[in-house]
């Protein structure tokens, strides 16, 4: 007998007829079963009016803080201390920021930071993220105990260290040195807890074992599978950390003295005298809050387009 003579029973597609029940589910299976049952994922929503009124009082209020320094550091400093203090700019602005460059000596001082943060931030990074990575993924003994330790000394205040500290830098004899500022923050206990947190759910234990069989070594897999998975969160990590820095004024105050000053250090210049000049400190407070502004502006979408896809991937 041929397969041809074989009858073969095919649905009935009439008008008006049900196809039969098998007692099977006939959902869709995978990503569009979940859209089956859930008729409204997937779906790209809309913010409506109400969250655009409340977005907007938000930045209101976020901006609200730089724009009454241009203003303040717009004006002169009878202006500024009035009552009601003045809502819109004045004339003195370019005036104002070459004079509080001049008496601060900003040159020096925004190079120093910019030193100061960028190692800070890049260290910072890259121990933050190989912590991480060993204390997510690798096995080893007392691996708890010494994550339980790095959690703990961010619950030490930094004062305390202060005396002690302060005694090293004078016996390396990096008194009054940047690298007395360097070296104390090059790593931070909660960059090593954030890197440990997003690669244990971000990175598969599956990658890491892909490499082992393929022969790689620790580091060879921290560099060629970690570093890619790990970009987001090392981006955000890294502003957050180089804003810290920038602004960082206890410690490099005791450390460093007006002749090598970084930019929080050298603003107090703008306040030693008898009658402080409201507009001029403003003035220089807009000058140190540039750089970041423009560091943001440039970064900004790679951070935030890194965050999203850290999400994406998570």
């Amino acid at each position: 007998m041929t397969t041809d003579s074989i009858p073969v029973r095919t649905p009935d597609t009439r008008p008006g007829t049900a196809p039969k029940k098998t007692g099977k589910d006939t959902a869709p299976r995978g990503r569009n079963r979940a859209l089956f049952r859930h008729p409204g994922a997937g779906r790209q929503h809309h913010a409506g009016p109400v969250a655009y009124i409340l977005l907007g009082i938000a930045a209101l209020f976020s901006l609200f803080p730089l724009y009454w320094t241009m203003v303040a550091a717009s004006t002169d400093n009878t202006r500024v201390t009035q009552t009601p203090p003045p809502f819109l700019p004045g004339p003195h602005l370019l005036d104002n920021l070459g004079k509080a460059w001049q008496d601060a000596a900003l040159g020096k001082a925004m190079l120093n930071s910019l030193i100061v943060a960028g190692v800070i931030a890049l260290s910072t990074v890259l121990f933050a993220t190989l912590a991480g990575f060993a204390f997510a993924k690798l096995r080893f003994k007392g691996r708890n105990v010494l994550l339980m330790l790095v959690i703990g000394t961010m619950l030490v205040p930094p004062q305390l260290g202060v005396v002690p500290l302060f005694m090293m830098m004078t016996e390396l004899g990096w008194g009054q040195k940047l690298p007395a500022v360097i070296f104390p923050t090059l790593v931070s206990a909660v960059g090593v807890f954030f890197m440990r947190q997003y690669l244990t759910e971000a990175l598969p234990d599956e990658l890491i074992e892909a490499g082992r069989v393929d022969g790689a070594h620790s580091l060879r897999i921290f560099w060629s599978i970690v570093l890619p998975i790990a970009r987001p969160p090392m981006a955000v990590l890294f502003m957050i950390t180089f804003v810290h820095a920038w602004n960082d004024f206890f410690w490099p105050f005791i450390v460093l003295d007006m002749t090598n000053p970084t930019v929080p250090v050298a603003l107090t210049q703008l306040s030693a005298g008898y009658v402080r000049d409201q507009s001029l400190i403003m003035a220089g407070a807009l000058l140190g809050t540039l750089p970041l502004l423009a560091m943001f502006v440039v970064f900004g979408r790679q951070i935030v387009g890194g965050i999203m896809q850290g999400a994406v991937k998570g």
